[in-house]
């Protein structure tokens, strides 16, 4: 019995390489009981995932107010949320639910937590802190760039996990898209009898596009491997070679992602400075992507050269 479950949670997960060990240690375990009584009851992956936004949006209500206990109360639902965040995608993979939708809701359901959050935030400076109410503009000015490189840095960080994906266990375990694939797909399909589908396969072409903006080298690498394998499958020995320069920013994605972000986000609502979370993102976490995406443009551009080079035939 033991065994069995061992063997459930493990199937549940992306990979090891691009798990993040306090997901490993927490989120990821839970999420897999979460998962477990979801499959058990017939629960969706979209349906957790539509539960974890009204989580996340009261986490955000909560850190409004100044109450000790009122901001335990969201940290509480934010841990909670991202529970079941990690339960929508270990249920999709348990019973091959997966959609292109439940791709998007995933995402859209953390841009809504942390928009409520940036709103409290600003609400509650402006309300408290003798600066913000001098100058209620500057707290929404900071929270406006802040939320702006955040959508940067979760974006590029869920990208650079895909491709690593792609490489270590093909197609069918990783979601890596093309903007031109999609913006094919978007002209084929009719509004009519289609709109919504249509219209969040829009968004979803947009976001690829901006994601593939952010890694030129990349798409050149892309581009090559095409040429060089025009099968769609690379050979293992690129596959090693790319896996070894690719593995040692997994953890700068990871970083880029939840658990250190709600880390320092908790730290500074309990110590009663909420914004410096946001400097926290404009500092801390943009250094870490510019370091992250200098080093996997670098080895797209030496991958790109070896291949052009008759290398990993």
């Amino acid at each position: 019995m033991a065994d069995e479950i061992k063997s459930g949670y493990q199937s549940s997960l992306k990979s090891l390489d691009t798990e993040e060990h306090i997901d490993l240690w927490f989120y990821r375990p839970i999420g897999y009981a979460w998962a477990c009584l979801a499959k058990r009851l017939g629960i969706t992956p979209n349906a957790i995932t539509i539960a974890s936004i009204f989580l996340g949006v009261g986490a955000g209500i909560a850190f409004y107010y100044t109450s000790l206990w009122i901001n335990i109360l969201g940290i509480v639902l934010l841990v909670w949320a991202n529970s079941f965040d990690s339960a929508d995608g270990q249920l999709a993979r348990m019973t091959k639910q997966y959609s292109r939708i439940g791709r998007i809701l995933d995402g859209v359901s953390g841009d809504l937590w942390f928009i409520s959050i940036y709103i409290a935030i600003c609400l509650r400076e402006n309300a408290t802190s003798p600066f913000f109410m001098e100058h209620p503009w500057a707290i929404w000015a900071l929270a406006s760039v802040s939320g702006i490189f955040h959508a940067k840095q979760a974006a590029t960080a869920d990208y650079y996990r895909q491709f690593h994906l792609y490489f270590l266990k093909g197609e069918e375990g990783s979601e890596l898209d093309s903007s031109a694939q999609l913006r094919a797909r978007y002209s084929e399909m009719p509004w009519r009898g289609h709109f919504w589908a249509k219209l969040t396969l829009l968004f979803y072409t947009n976001y690829t596009a901006n994601q593939e903006a952010l890694a030129p080298a990349m798409q050149r690498l892309r581009a090559e491997l095409r040429r060089v394998f025009p099968s769609g499958v690379a050979s293992p020995a690129f596959r090693d070679a790319f896996r070894k320069g690719s593995l040692p920013l997994m953890k700068y994605t990871n970083i880029l992602s939840f658990n250190w972000r709600s880390i320092a986000l908790f730290v500074t609502i309990l110590a009663g400075v909420p914004w410096l979370y946001f400097i926290f993102e404009l500092v801390v976490l943009n250094a870490i992507l510019l370091y992250m995406i200098v080093r996997h443009e670098n080895l797209c551009r030496r991958l790109t050269r070896e291949l052009e080079k008759g290398d990993f035939r």
